[in-house]
């Protein structure tokens, strides 16, 4: 099952955290020596079966992309890329734009800091675009990444873009344009991933929400981007082990044992939660709450860390809260 980065069946990967520190100032900023830190000890872990991550995402909802300036993220993903680089995977990160023209900048800028693959969000526009003009979006982000050297990943979130959801039809369609590596399918309905592999058996299609790994698996995905997965690596790394085996009972066991901290991965302030719960792993709770996002109440950090303790003891039975 080994991975490479124009290969991503049976494989998932981390979409990391990115650390902040305060400056002199009392300002937040970027702490790129412990990011990198942070991404290469995850890559570094090993499923019982003996693989790893396949890829690196950077700069992403849990990189606090939201909140960073251009340049801040540029610094961040080069600085990531040398990571991904140094364990031979895939530098992912995502793009969104209002127009075709401005998503094909995004892309040359993204391949230009070390991005391998753009995970590219439908347009930002306030009226839902046609499917013709949505093709051309992606059909022009496909083309600025061919010519960058890079491919693209489109990113479809139902539950999260509202009117801008990709129909399926759509998605078969922008799937065959040549350097398209996978498409990103966020939703708990995992009945839009098996109506794409029935249609198209060949698909790659990676899964974005941690609930709903093995369902996703059993419909058809190949791998799936993890955010709990950055702090029980070795438990998500040997859930999609055993997912791509079609040992599903052993799967399943894994996914229940991490239910009460992979329900976060599904929520608003995913973010905020599954940083903190990451703090909290590495005895670092206060460095965990360093987020240019929201602050949590007091009632919300009882409830991850209560959820974050019941994972990791269920997990220390199976042998897999590393």
């Amino acid at each position: 099952m080994e991975t490479t980065s124009t290969d991503w069946r049976y494989t998932v990967m981390p979409a990391v955290f990115t650390w902040l520190k305060e400056s002199e100032s009392g300002a937040l900023e970027i702490d790129l020596e412990v990011t990198q830190k942070y991404a290469a000890d995850i890559l570094k872990v090993q499923g019982k079966g003996g693989t790893r991550m396949g890829g690196l995402v950077g700069s992403g909802t849990l990189g606090e992309n939201s909140y960073l300036s251009s340049e801040q993220r540029i610094s961040l993903l080069k600085g990531l890329s040398d990571v991904a680089k140094e364990f031979n995977v895939p530098l992912i990160s995502g793009a969104a734009a209002e127009t075709k023209e401005e998503i094909a900048e995004i892309v040359k800028g993204l391949a230009s800091a070390g991005v391998d693959t753009v995970m590219v969000m439908p347009p930002k526009t306030k009226e839902l675009p046609s499917d013709e003009d949505m093709y051309a979006y992606y059909e022009l982000a496909e083309s600025a990444a061919r010519a960058a050297g890079v491919t693209i990943m489109p990113y479809n979130n139902p539950d999260a873009a509202g009117y801008h959801e990709i129909s399926t039809e759509l998605l078969l369609k922008i799937a065959e344009l040549p350097n398209v590596t996978a498409l990103k399918i966020s939703t708990i309905d995992v009945s839009i991933i098996e109506t794409m592999m029935l249609a198209n058996k060949d698909a790659k299609i990676l899964a974005g929400v941690d609930t709903v790994t093995v369902h996703a698996g059993l419909a058809g995905a190949c791998g799936g981007i993890t955010g709990v997965g950055c702090i029980f690596p070795k438990a998500s790394v040997t859930m999609q082990e055993y997912v791509s085996a079609g040992n599903w009972a052993e799967a399943n066991k894994i996914s229940q044992a991490m239910n009460s901290i992979s329900y976060l991965d599904a929520q608003p302030l995913l973010l905020e939660y599954l940083k903190f719960a990451f703090g909290v792993h590495h005895n670092d709770a206060e460095g965990g709450l360093r987020t240019l996002g929201k602050k949590l109440t007091q009632e919300q950090i009882d409830d991850v860390r209560a959820r974050y303790v019941l994972a990791k003891e269920r997990l220390e039975v199976l042998g897999l809260a590393e």
